[in-house]
């Protein structure tokens, strides 16, 4: 079946009912801020904040790389991402109910309870992710991308920070357990209305990319790493500036152990996060058409470089303020020039694959937040902050190498 401007466009408002509710569900059981400090209250160490950050950071990407061999085998991947979507649903709603009933459980059984259920959630997204890549890349027409981008992130900002006012409420209302419970309960919902989009989505063009066995995927992946020089310099990139996606977890720690923060307080910083993704989603929904990749690649480096060095003001909550408002315009560019350039140096037959080479790209990613933890545990915050800030750096030359077009 042909894609038609009639498919494409009921396509485009299913990709956006879904980016939708899923925006309504994200404040609810934010990566950076609620997952974490629930782990810190629920009596979690620096270095399990490393380990959960690498699960839901780069570990659960890494895992796209055994997962497109298998998906690629298929011409048709919507079953795929519908699986993946209630496989994430079901963990939220085993998590919420965990909380709210963990004070009959014993201690360690809800530390392994919170890892098994994440992971679940983590690695049940990735898979969902390849899919989800394939289908937007070859079920929306190419004209219709960059504004499907923008508009996704305008919506999804007014949502977030509908949703963060919320979560925020919550999370004073009650103390641990309840307000977390109650929180993944909600994320749960909207995420079971989100899937909703997704069922109603035309896989209208077929796509396969035939992967006899493992050692036939890492040909094909050489055969692209030779043909295509721009995807060694794009895994240079995810490696190297993944990293600031896994940065604001340990922010949270840092609050808690050096300023003393509250659950109020980590309201007002998932909040002041959402705005900063509201005001760059609108700002990039107007510039649509006018800006280029490589400027967002550029401008999320430079905020990044600069954001432990906000910490370093005697400020104390200011200056956490100042760096979640950062990291909301930083996730925003990051979110929005990795899916358009993999789009860009990918095509429809070989998107799959593509995918599962970024998700090897995640390499890094896995590791930092590992060795982050055990760098705060013995040395402190400081060297930490300081490898963060080299390896950013060494971001730079990537983006520069990657010279995107579009």
């Amino acid at each position: 079946m042909e894609l038609t401007p009639k498919i494409s466009k009921n396509n485009f408002y299913s990709f956006l009912w879904h980016a939708g509710f899923l925006a309504l569900s994200r404040p609810f059981m934010d990566v950076d801020t609620i997952i974490p400090a629930m782990l810190v209250d629920a009596g979690g160490s620096a270095v399990q904040i490393g380990i959960m950050t690498a699960i839901m950071v780069g570990g659960s990407s890494f895992t796209q790389l055994f997962f497109a061999p298998f998906i690629s085998n298929y011409h048709y991947k919507k079953n795929f991402l519908v699986l993946g979507i209630n496989a994430r649903i079901l963990a939220l709603l085993g998590m919420g109910l965990m909380l709210i009933y963990s004070p009959h459980l014993p201690h360690p059984l809800i530390i392994w309870l919170i890892f098994i259920l994440i992971s679940i959630f983590s690695f049940s997204g990735a898979f969902a992710n390849v899919s989800y890549t394939d289908i937007l890349g070859k079920s929306v027409l190419t004209e219709s991308r960059k504004t499907f981008f923008s508009i996704r992130q305008v919506i999804n900002g007014v949502l977030l920070f509908l949703a963060a006012l919320a979560a925020k409420k919550i999370l004073s209302l009650t103390g641990y357990p309840d307000n977390y419970g109650y929180l993944f309960l909600i994320a749960f919902a909207a995420l079971f209305v989100a899937s909703l989009g997704l069922w109603n989505l035309k896989e209208a063009v077929p796509s396969k990319l035939s992967v006899q066995s493992p050692g036939h995927f890492l040909k094909l992946i050489g055969e692209e790493w030779q043909q295509n020089p721009r995807l060694k310099y794009f895994l240079g990139f995810i490696n190297t500036m993944g990293i600031s996606i896994s940065f604001l977890p340990f922010i949270i720690l840092f609050g808690k152990e050096i300023y003393h923060t509250q659950s109020s307080a980590t309201g007002w910083m998932l909040l002041i996060k959402i705005i900063g993704t509201v005001t760059t989603g609108f700002l990039l929904f107007f510039l649509a058409g006018k800006y280029k990749y490589r400027y967002l690649l550029y401008g999320g480096a430079l905020l990044t470089f600069i954001s432990p060095l906000v910490l370093l003001l005697p400020y104390q909550l200011p200056s956490l303020a100042v760096v979640f408002f950062f990291g909301g315009i930083i996730y925003t560019a990051y979110n929005i020039s990795m899916n358009g350039v993999l789009l860009e140096i990918s095509g429809n037959t070989n998107r799959a694959l593509y995918t599962g080479i970024a998700g090897a790209g995640n390499i890094l990613p896995a590791i930092f937040p590992l060795a982050g933890g055990w760098i705060i545990k013995h040395f402190g915050f400081l060297p930490f902050f300081a490898l963060f800030m080299i390896v950013i750096l060494a971001s730079l030359f990537f983006i520069y190498k990657m010279d995107c077009k579009k």
